[in-house]
């Protein structure tokens, strides 16, 4: 089973605040253990939303909106793409890594990865078919960026 873990932005993340030296050990100690274990599939700090823009797509009508974005609580600081066995082995890992982060966020939300049988029928075997060549270029294109 795959989950995403979105760790959650704070006003001192919001603000540009940095992790502690401490923090940023833990957490890079527990994000080596996940990819020791075959756990971690990706994981990266997002920049505060002031660097980042919106995009809306409405009745054709396209919008870009520019950062920084009010509520701080709705905005996610980092993230992790993990891979396990079963939501309590998921919800392990996100206490370890909340213990680690060290207070700077202090949230987590863990949420599972949509798998082909969730889509039924709407998920053609075409669809399906571009779906893996898609994945495999994914996996050729994070090999090829270190990631």
């Amino acid at each position: 089973m795959r989950f995403l873990m979105m760790f959650r932005a704070s006003e001192e993340s919001e603000a540009g605040g940095l992790p502690s030296e401490e923090s940023l050990t833990a957490m890079g100690l527990v994000m080596a253990e996940m990819a020791e274990k075959g756990v971690l599939l990706a994981a990266d700090g997002l920049l505060p939303s002031s660097k980042g823009f919106r995009m809306e797509l409405e009745a054709g009508e396209r919008r870009v909106i520019d950062g920084p974005f009010a509520e701080t609580k709705e905005l996610i600081a980092g993230f992790c793409l993990i891979e396990v066995a079963s939501r309590e082995e998921a919800l392990e890992w996100g206490w370890r890594c909340l213990a680690a982060d060290g207070g700077n966020t202090g949230r987590l939300e863990i949420r599972a990865s949509a798998t082909a049988a969730d889509f039924g029928e709407n998920l053609t075997p075409e669809a399906r078919a571009l779906e893996d060549a898609t994945a495999l270029k994914t996996v050729e294109n994070l090999q090829r960026s270190g990631g």
